[in-house]
């Protein structure tokens, strides 16, 4: 333990841009016999926490694990109170075993936190996407970082495709009259199109890009898309896909661009005021990716001047969203808080994979390869 503690001060030290491929500190596979302290980080369901017995990813439900695991004698820790020095967090970070996050609450998982979490073996995300975990120095320090892979990739593409359609079919404005009473065609009809014969293109075709793909097929759009590695030549056809090797030259192309990209370094800030600049006059945007993919600014000033005629996600850096946060108030947009993993199919599904991994991890045994995010000091691919 002592030297474990000493590799997780040198960590510290050497601040949060780590090598990416440091030698673990110990194999997380060996049987791990005795009382384990998990801890989880989930949204609060308040009073709709009862309402639907499948309502599994609050933190009143926890998963729907913890009877699971008070019965093997683990202690499991949940709570919603994650930020500040003085949060409910902090009080067990020190000699957790086991800490499970969300994306859509998400704990921010610093090269600090890490230091001070001397017991600390496997960090799971009860969703996908893990870069609110310092990544680098989770590998550094010889943690195990784990996600559910595919729990909710049909959840964010059926609600990519829904907000494609509110901001190309201009519904929004219309609900709004809806509700106040009004009734006004020409307000909502002056900017409202057909999805049929745009051209779509997503910044990403990993598993959520090609079911958007897929999904968007019947409406008869020109469908591009930009990776850093081609799909199989039997699924383009499939989709009716075509691919763009160069960013820059399909972002003009584009009436509607979709982000399906990690937040990485190499990613963070990617569209900036310059790239945004670059697109088509009146593009929609949809972002279920990241918000830090973004700069907030240029998209919200862009908004304002109608080269942007439409954003539209659930992702904000930081989340939750501060209440001046400009994507609140830009014209044209159609926000939502973090939600679209989050379906009660989705978080039955991550759930299931939470539980999983942890049997997993009580008996020594190795997790599905794909769920892996850092594993023995390296990170995945799609986080190099």
């Amino acid at each position: 333990m002592a030297m474990r503690r000493a590799a997780r001060q040198a960590v510290w030290a050497m601040g949060p841009h780590v090598l990416r491929n440091a030698p673990a500190g110990r194999s997380l596979h060996a049987a791990s016999a005795g009382s384990k302290k998990i801890v989880g980080v989930f949204y609060k369901g308040g009073d709709y926490a009862d309402r639907n017995p499948n309502f599994v990813g609050c933190a009143e439900h926890a998963l729907g694990i913890r009877g699971w695991l008070e019965s093997q004698g683990h202690q499991y820790v949940v709570t919603d109170d994650k930020d500040g020095p003085n949060c409910e967090l902090e009080k067990h970070i020190a000699d957790a075993h086991v800490l499970i996050t969300t994306p859509f609450h998400p704990a921010y998982v610093t090269a600090d936190r890490i230091a001070r979490a001397g017991n600390l073996e496997l960090l799971l995300t009860a969703g996908i996407g893990s870069d609110h975990v310092d990544l680098p120095a989770a590998a550094a320090a010889g943690l195990t970082v784990a996600e559910v892979t595919g729990s909710n990739t049909v959840s964010v593409a059926e609600d990519q495709l829904m907000r494609v359609l509110v901001l190309v079919r201009n519904f929004l404005p219309g609900h709004r009259q809806a509700v106040a009473g009004e009734w006004d065609v020409a307000g909502v009809a002056h900017r409202a199109y057909d999805l049929e014969g745009k051209t779509v293109g997503t910044v990403g075709a990993g598993r959520i890009g090609r079911l958007l793909l897929q999904r968007l097929k019947p409406f008869g759009c020109r469908l591009l898309y930009h990776d850093r590695l081609r799909i199989d030549p039997a699924l383009e056809e499939e989709f009716g896909a075509e691919f763009e090797a160069e960013l820059d030259a399909m972002l003009p192309k584009c009436d509607v661009v979709v982000m399906n990209m990690p937040l990485t370094e190499k990613t963070r800030g990617l569209f900036d005021k310059e790239r945004i600049a670059r697109m088509k006059k009146g593009v929609i945007i949809v972002n279920n990716a990241r918000g830090a993919i973004m700069d907030a600014q240029a998209v919200a000033d862009a908004c304002a001047t109608g080269h942007i005629a439409g954003y539209g996600g659930d992702v904000w850096h930081p989340q939750p969203a501060p209440k001046d946060h400009p994507w609140r108030y830009m014209p044209n947009n159609a926000m939502t808080p973090h939600i679209s993993g989050t379906t009660i199919d989705g978080q039955l599904r991550y759930a299931a994979g939470v539980k999983d991994m942890l049997e997993r991890y009580f008996k020594g045994q190795d997790f599905p390869a794909q769920n892996y995010i850092v594993k023995e000091g390296k990170l995945a691919g799609q986080y190099q």
